[in-house]
């Protein structure tokens, strides 16, 4: 297997009407480790909280994203307050699906519970989306992945353009697999 050659760490800046989609920094690794620990963001995605160390690690990964594949997750800020709200982006994790999404993209976000319920993920995953549509590194769909029980994710994920196509298991969980043309 070859690797992929490297990426400019270029991540682009995007701005919705009010959000920031931003590189992460080291200055970020306290919200995240917030973010990662809050038991309501927890509840569909990793289960239980993730220490700082695991924390780290999420953060290296983003940018070996970036540096890797051309793409992959930004700090999403509103833009009225300069508060880190989360998390969005795209990424190839390889997970163990059946069926495998192979090459094919992912998306993913992650907010506090404080901007839920404000469009906030909408917005930012449609950012993500339109930045991937008008990218040369996409093909014609991405995915997402999302605990079968997650209404909340469930509706963003609709009002982004994804239709569910399976129903697996992930991690011992029902989990949808989602996919929108790009």
């Amino acid at each position: 297997m070859s690797c992929p050659p490297l990426h400019s760490l270029e991540i682009p800046t995007i701005e919705t009407p009010r959000l920031r989609l931003r590189a992460h920094t080291v200055a970020d690794f306290p919200d995240s480790c917030r973010l990662w620990a809050d038991p309501e963001v927890i509840r569909y995605t990793v289960v239980k909280p993730s220490t700082p160390e695991e924390v780290w690690s999420r953060l290296l990964r983003y940018f070996g994203l970036w540096a890797l594949l051309g793409f992959g997750f930004w700090v999403v800020e509103e833009k009225s307050t300069g508060a880190f709200a989360g998390e969005v982006g795209l990424c190839n994790f390889h997970r163990e699906l059946d069926p495998p999404l192979g090459d094919t993209p992912e998306i993913g976000w992650t907010l506090l519970p404080q901007f839920h319920g404000k469009g906030y993920a909408t917005e930012a995953a449609q950012a993500c989306i339109l930045w991937a549509s008008n990218s040369p590194l996409f093909a014609k769909e991405i995915a997402c992945i999302i605990h079968a029980e997650n209404a909340g994710s469930l509706r963003v994920a609709a009002k982004c353009g994804f239709t569910p196509r399976h129903l697996t298991t992930y991690k011992d969980s029902p989990t949808l697999i989602l996919f929108a043309n790009l």
